[in-house]
């Protein structure tokens, strides 16, 4: 298992706010809602609260790490190796003079090989590459329409001069004098070899006599990377979108982590969002809003007109149909929502001797009562 002591030490549950049987919906769901809520964009000084989420959904949000959270959660600090010499519940019974039946030490050792490091010669396993994070900044129209980009990352490659083997050219390694190849050392515990991976050599078992001068034996060089990123439709502002696999490089053969890209959406003066729907608004005159009229209202693809009919109020909401958001789910396209149009009717600052007239004149002939006029 793959178990963090933080597992143990932090209800993952509690912090997205959800209970341990929630659905992956449910999670995802909470997830969005409370980092729309923390994102230090929009909260300033939630950068520790917005971590805690993130690493909160990292787990949950991902089944088969929620699985193994679950699995360790229930066994506890002893699935993860974290516990003492009493952290797998054993006690005196199970040993010779315990009252209970007898094991010897090679029977210990096939049971809990796993948890203690085993045999001496057993190397670090390789692990698993790092997750990384990076921001990405979209327009209104791409959030809505979807898109696919790429991404710039900080990343390093294989030294130019040594060809990544750490050693300066002409030199090779040694056997590492710490932990004479095995990669790891062992701190014997009475009847249990408690292992940790050799901090002489890291693991590897092997020395570099003479560093490379260019990359100081880590056979790496700082890089850059583009890693194309595809972003569905209806993408919201602060919702974090994995792609599997294009995180740091794991260790020796081992996979990949994951990118995980958090979307940024631009404000636009012209549009903003109320779920899958669009708002936007049109502005008329007071005799087009009494007569009606058509006007012509932006959308995020081609102009529409729009037919306002008679005696259209100021504030009015009307819709165009499927010119919303169009989300997908997987494979199954959701229906796309509306366009909401506001009617706002402007109410000229300086009339004309002609305009003026007019007005006193329709003033004379309708006058309405307070009740009509608020009815």
């Amino acid at each position: 298992m793959t178990a963090q002591r933080e597992w143990f030490e932090k209800d993952y549950y509690k912090v997205l706010g959800v209970a341990d049987s929630a659905s992956d919906k449910e999670v995802t769901r909470a997830y969005r809602k409370l980092a729309k809520e923390f994102h230090p964009d929009a909260n300033p000084g939630s950068e520790e609260r917005f971590k805690e989420i993130s690493a909160a959904y990292d787990v949950l949000g991902d089944a088969p790490k929620r699985k193994e959270y679950d699995e360790v959660r229930r066994l506890g600090p002893a699935a993860g190796g974290f516990g003492g010499a009493g952290a797998g519940g054993f006690s005196g019974q199970g040993f010779p003079g315990g009252g209970g039946q007898s094991f010897n030490t090679g029977d210990l050792g096939d049971l809990f090989g796993g948890l203690f490091g085993g045999g001496r010669q057993r190397r670090a396993a390789p692990q698993r590459g790092g997750d990384l994070e990076a921001g990405l900044h979209l327009s209104f129209a791409d959030a809505v329409r979807g898109i696919t980009t790429s991404v710039h990352l900080p990343s390093d490659k294989a030294c130019r001069i040594c060809k990544g083997s750490g050693s300066k050219p002409g030199t090779g390694t040694k056997t590492c004098g710490r932990c004479h190849g095995s990669g790891q050392v062992d701190d014997d515990q009475g009847m249990f070899s408690l292992s940790s991976v050799c901090t002489a050599c890291g693991g590897r078992g092997q020395i570099v006599v003479e560093p490379c001068t260019d990359c100081h034996g880590t056979g790496r060089e700082a890089s850059t990377r583009q890693v194309k990123v595809r972003l569905p439709a209806g993408v919201e502002d602060g919702q974090r979108i994995r792609v599997k696999g294009r995180g740091s490089p794991g260790q020796r053969g081992a996979p990949p982590g994951d990118l995980f890209v958090l979307v940024h959406v631009v404000h636009d003066p012209r549009f903003s969002r109320r779920g899958r729907n669009i708002t936007t608004s049109a502005t008329i005159t007071y005799p087009q809003a009494a007569f009606g009229t058509q006007v012509t209202v932006e959308t995020i693809e081609e102009p529409v007109t729009l037919k306002v009919p008679a005696g259209t109020q100021p504030g009015t909401m009307l819709r165009v149909k499927g010119r919303g958001v169009s989300a997908s789910t997987g494979k199954t396209a959701k229906a796309a929502g509306d366009l909401l149009v506001k009617i706002d009717v402007v109410v000229p600052k300086k009339l004309n001797d002609e305009q003026r007239s007019a007005l006193e004149a329709y003033a004379k002939t309708f006058e309405p009562s307070v009740e009509e006029v608020t009815s």
